[in-house]
């Protein structure tokens, strides 16, 4: 059997999405085909709106409605602390933790030597001409990822932050066991990074 052809591309613009195989591609689109096309419309417009509708944040690169973004523009932030992270969703994250009250920096990904992503495919020099014109900073805090590329990506930047000087300390988020974790089933790195930032219990 032969597929109609808006049905195909529709399956191929799905498998073009990470995470998403063939199986699921296909799946979605059938699940598409039985919606109201009412509805259909409202989803197709949200797509096109996507981008339109959103803008990336000229101080910090987060993705916002406004530039500058609503965490920049907010006078009640701590402005002596910039959170480094890798992409827009890790700043929903902390900020839905509710404990972070600083301001951010979105390098939009990592470094990546074999999927040739380099300092330059990043949002590094911005930091860098950020944290050296910031007179209040006091701390940035490295919140990249705890992979192979999020460590390579956190050394960079400890090593061009030290060519700066400055009154400002550069720190990395804590890495370990997650609560509910069993050791046996941990990885060595993790076990190390648990062993190496454990603190003392106050009795």
């Amino acid at each position: 059997m032969k597929l109609p052809k808006a049905i195909q591309q529709v399956i191929e613009s799905f498998e073009k999405l990470p995470g998403v195989g063939p199986k699921s591609a296909q799946r979605l689109t059938f699940y598409l085909l039985h919606v109201p096309q009412t509805e259909l419309d409202s989803f197709g417009q949200a797509l096109e709106n996507l981008k339109r509708g959103t803008v990336i944040c000229s101080i910090c690169y987060t993705i916002d409605e406004t530039d500058p973004c609503s965490i920049c523009s907010d006078t009640a932030r701590d402005h002596t602390t910039i959170c480094v992270v890798e992409q827009p969703l890790d700043v929903l994250a902390l900020e839905k933790s509710g404990k972070y009250k600083g301001r951010y920096h979105v390098l939009h990904g990592a470094i990546d030597p074999l999927n040739n992503i380099g300092p330059d495919e990043l949002y590094i020099q911005q930091l860098v001409d950020r944290v050296r014109k910031d007179t209040q900073l006091k701390e940035i805090i490295l919140a990249t990822n705890p992979t192979m590329e999020g460590e390579a990506t956190a050394m960079y930047l400890a090593k061009q932050f030290a060519t700066i000087g400055g009154d400002f300390k550069v720190t990395r988020i804590g890495r370990g066991l997650p609560v509910g974790a069993d050791l046996e089933y941990a990885d060595d790195i993790t076990l190390q990074r648990a062993l190496e930032g454990r603190s003392q219990v106050n009795t």
